[in-house]
């Protein structure tokens, strides 16, 4: 399969790694995810500390991880992300984990909800940024078929 619109550079699988069974645990594939998808979100859609000391940011509201094919040491690993769907109060990322041949290895799905830091509660985008991520998540499904089953599922922005 072809990588998905944000692509991150390859991470090599190292001993630390890998689990009693000789390939990656699930808990870096997790750290895999989280990590690369979080340079997406910050250096991409500019949800730093600027945004935080603004008083707002967002919070993991669910989590889905599908693995299908093991990593070994050494192997490389290529992970890509998009951001599937946008609403005035949450967003939705898709990424996968691709091996050396673009096999799909693992597939992650998460939702995050906009949050008033103040108040602790989820709350709209400000317009400017609804309108930036949404501008974005328009761009990068454009022309993308994905070619799996999306297991979570937000409502449109116009709902």
């Amino acid at each position: 399969m072809k990588s998905l619109p944000y692509v991150h550079k390859a991470i090599k699988v190292s001993e630390e790694m890998c689990d009693h069974n000789g390939h990656m645990n699930v808990n870096y594939y997790y750290r895999l995810f989280d990590s690369t998808y979080t340079s997406f979100y910050v250096d991409e859609l500019n949800f730093g500390q600027e945004y935080i000391e603004k008083g707002f940011s967002t919070f993991t509201l669910e989590d889905n991880i599908r693995y299908l094919k093991e990593f070994r040491l050494d192997e490389y690993v290529y992970p890509s992300f998009i951001l599937h769907k946008v609403n005035k109060k949450l967003m939705h990322f898709v990424g996968i984990l691709q091996n050396k041949n673009s096999e799909i290895a693992a597939i992650f799905e998460t939702v995050l909800g906009h949050i008033d830091l103040n108040k602790r509660k989820i709350v709209n985008f400000p317009n400017d940024k609804f309108a930036d991520i949404s501008k974005v998540c328009s761009e990068q499904n454009l022309n993308i078929e994905i070619p799996f089953e999306i297991k979570l599922y937000i409502k449109d922005a116009d709902a």
